[in-house]
């Protein structure tokens, strides 16, 4: 926490050569985090949302350079920010628990000969591409990946106009060794 605070106010120091902001600063610190603390109840988060705080004075300041009540002011604006935290979590959190709820009901329904069987399939197909061409195996990851064809033709170093031709030739070739490794076995 002295780290920021050091930091800040050498900033306010060098760039505005006042001490108004270093003051404000200094007064105004150790309110504005333990609101903060208070309304987030975790403390890195509080001190990451004050300095943003203390930054958003800064520069508003320097569009404006006299804050009427600029303690007022603060307290507004960390308050806005703890209270968009929340909301920001919270959001995060019903995302995670529905995608949590998703993957659970797919993997419900797999038994674990079904699970098996994929972990075996899954294998077999790293084992062809790794007996295949180098650029080839790229080509079909990075496909199936979900990169388009120029996102493709950029991390290859290749023509976008050469990555559906080559794309089917991979493909093919993986056809052709995923069939054999699977009559070998």
């Amino acid at each position: 926490m002295k780290k920021h605070k050091t930091e800040i106010t050498e900033t306010a120091r060098t760039e505005s050569g006042s001490w108004g902001f270093e003051a404000l600063f200094l007064e105004h610190w150790t309110s504005v985090y333990r609101i903060l603390q208070r309304l987030v109840g975790d403390p890195e988060e509080a001190e990451d949302l004050a300095l943003e705080a203390f930054l958003r004075l800064y520069r508003n300041n320097q569009k404006q350079p006299e804050v009427q009540n600029a303690g007022g002011w603060l307290y507004q604006v960390a308050t806005r920010l703890g209270l968009n935290s929340i909301r920001d979590w919270k959001r995060r959190e019903q995302y995670e628990l529905t995608a949590g709820r998703f993957a659970l009901e797919e993997t419900a329904q797999l038994s674990p000969a079904d699970i098996l069987a994929q972990e075996e399939e899954h294998q077999q197909v790293r084992l062809v591409l790794a007996r295949m061409n180098e650029r080839q195996s790229q080509l079909l990851i990075l496909r199936h990946s979900g990169f388009s064809y120029k996102e493709i033709a950029s991390a290859l170093n290749l023509a976008p106009a050469s990555i559906g031709p080559l794309l089917v030739r991979a493909e093919r070739e993986f056809g052709k060794k995923y069939r054999a490794l699977v009559q070998e076995e």
